[in-house]
Parts: C-alpha cells; sequence; structure tokens
C-alpha cells in the first residue's frame, strides 16, 4: 500500500484521527482534511511531521481541490455529539449534504473509492430491537435530532445515488456508539460525562429512569471494521459496533466502580427525541468482513479512564470546550 493515498476528512476529530495512525501504520500516504470546527489540532501534531501525512485546513462544504492521484476517501467530518450539533445545526446538515456531495464528485473525478461515516442515528428511535440495516428506522425529521440523523440519511441516499448511476465505488458504514481515547471531554456523549463529572467530584448525571441501553465499542475495533469495509467488496451500508448491551443506569454503575468514586446519580429528564434503545446486529459484518469486536468494556474503558485522567485541570473542569461564534452566521 506504499503507493496507496487516502484522503480522510475530519482527521482531526476522535475517530478520524484514529484512522489516520492505521492508515500510516499501514504505509499509506495520508491526507487529512479538518476545518477543526469539532476537531482538535491535539489528535494529530504527532502526525504533522511525518513524511507521510500532509494535513490540509478545509471546510468540505467548500469545493475541494486535491493535487496528484487518490485512491481512497474516507468522510469522516461531522459534529457528533447532541451538544455540538444542537449549537451547530445548520452547519451539521451542510457537511452531511453539500460536504458529502463534494467529496462523491472528487471521487468520482479521481476515480477513487469513498467510504462514508454514516450512523445509528438513521435508525432513530427504533422500534426493532437489535437493529438490522434493512431496518427503515423510526425518525422525528424536525425535531432537534433531526440535523444529524436527516443529514446521515440523506447522505447514505446521495452515496447510493452516485454508486448506481456513476457506478462509483462506495462503502456506506453505519457506526455504533464508539469510545476511547481523544474523546472531547463535556461533549454530551455518555461516557466522557460519565468519567469527567466522577474526575470533578461531581454526581453522576442519568437522563430519564436509566432503564436506556446503549452498547459501546472500543475505537480499536472500530477501525478495524472500517478498514475491512472499505476494503470489502460490499457497497450497501453495514453495522459496525458491539452488541454488548446495557443500560445507562447500569453503566453509571460501572463507571462509579471503575473511578472509585463515592458520588451519587442524579436523574433529569430525558432529552426530547433520545433513543431509548441502540443495540447493533452485526451479522452481516461477521458474514462480509470477518468482523466482531474483540476488546472487552472492562478493557475499553480502563484505557479510556486513564486517557481522561491524563487531561491537565484547565481541561477537566473547563465547561465549554468548543467556541462556535465564528463559524455561525446570523
Amino acid at each position: 500500500m506504499k503507493n496507496k493515498t487516502v484522503l480522510i476528512t475530519g482527521a482531526a476529530g476522535f475517530l478520524g484521527s484514529h484512522l489516520c495512525d492505521r492508515f500510516i501504520l499501514d504505509g499509506f500516504k495520508v491526507i487529512g482534511m479538518d476545518n477543526f470546527i469539532t476537531g482538535d489540532k491535539g489528535n494529530i501534531n504527532h502526525l504533522l511531521d511525518h513524511p507521510n501525512f500532509e494535513f490540509i485546513k478545509h471546510d468540505v462544504t467548500e469545493f475541494i481541490s486535491i493535487k496528484g492521484t487518490l485512491d481512497y476517501i474516507l468522510h469522516f467530518a461531522s459534529p457528533a455529539s447532541p451538544i455540538d450539533y444542537l449549537k451547530i445545526p445548520i452547519q451539521t446538515l451542510k457537511v452531511g449534504s453539500l460536504g458529502t456531495h463534494n467529496l462523491l464528485g472528487l471521487a468520482k473525478a479521481k476515480g477513487a473509492r469513498i467510504l462514508i461515516a454514516s450512523t445509528s442515528e438513521v435508525y432513530g428511535d427504533p422500534l426493532v430491537h437489535p437493529q438490522t440495516e434493512d431496518y427503515y428506522g423510526n425518525v422525528n425529521t424536525i425535531g432537534p435530532r433531526g440535523v444529524y440523523d436527516e443529514a446521515k440519511r440523506f447522505q447514505e441516499s446521495i452515496t447510493m445515488a452516485y454508486n448506481r448511476f456513476h457506478d462509483l465505488e462506495t462503502r456506506i458504514a453505519r457506526i455504533f456508539n464508539t469510545y476511547g481515547p481523544r474523546m472531547r471531554l463535556n461533549d454530551g456523549r455518555v461516557i466522557p460525562a460519565f468519567m469527567g463529572q466522577a474526575l470533578r467530584g461531581e454526581n453522576l448525571t442519568v437522563f430519564g429512569d436509566g432503564s436506556q441501553t446503549r452498547s459501546f465499542c472500543y475505537v480499536d475495533d472500530q477501525v478495524e471494521g472500517i478498514y475491512r469495509l472499505l476494503f470489502s467488496n460490499y457497497n450497501l451500508p453495514v453495522n459496525i459496533g458491539n452488541p454488548n448491551e446495557i443500560s445507562i443506569l447500569e453503566f453509571a454503575e460501572e463507571i462509579m466502580k471503575l473511578t472509585n468514586t463515592k458520588q451519587r446519580i442524579i436523574f433529569k429528564d430525558l432529552p426530547q427525541n433520545d433513543p431509548l434503545q441502540r443495540q447493533p446486529d452485526i451479522s452481516l459484518a461477521k458474514k462480509i468482513l470477518n468482523w466482531s469486536p474483540k476488546v472487552e468494556r472492562s478493557e475499553g474503558m480502563e484505557k479510556t479512564f486513564k486517557f481522561f485522567k491524563s487531561l491537565s485541570k484547565d481541561k477537566l473542569f473547563k465547561k465549554e470546550h468548543k467556541d462556535f461564534s465564528n463559524h455561525i452566521k446570523r
């Protein structure tokens, strides 16, 4: 793969940066692209001087020009946390629509294979459990979370249109909850929220009664699944996640035990359209990719907690980690 070039958008994000690491490790030339609206330059600082890594600061919703050959594109640019996409809803919709359109056009011009990062959110608040790829979902198109859900559903639609109309080589990963080092503290997702609260000595906040369920996939497993999907011959959506399901209340108790903290669990109202169940059926990934997650939740959570413990006190106690003022036009 030493002569192959891959473009990874959202390269400074949590998943994007880990993908950059994997492709560099396997000998690819990697072009990372990010505008840092939610990404963190610190996630890729270790790559900036690598001879096989090139970084381009760019907003993918604007025209994209890449010199030379391009073999693969992985489109991972998008806000992914509810706190972010509720603050920047228009940008969330644009990166899933205009950004995806630009990258599909680039893939067509370069003759590159493209993999898009879709999400379990396309299933909405599912009425089928666990969720299989042929389930169409239960989504509120005009609810506050709809900006993310519908951006990703449109992203899948236009990707398949390019595949069918232009014979473009496309892959679609439906990514379920993923965790690990480089997650952003206080981004609204349950793992950094619980671990941040535990480290600050705060009570752990559970929304609703805590009976809603999630399943968590460690980042190394997720990257492996995405990697295998890219190099497979399958062009329809594939669930990539860990089917080991747990309730949020049980998970809060696990975090308290892991962090050896004595805080209480407090309950708040469940946000609108927050899904009550989330569990992937990964039968297709097992069959087509010969993939299933390997990292146990206990091992992955220990590694993740070690990462959060390493943060400075300034980062740990900082309430707002992103300023979107430069990206918002009113």
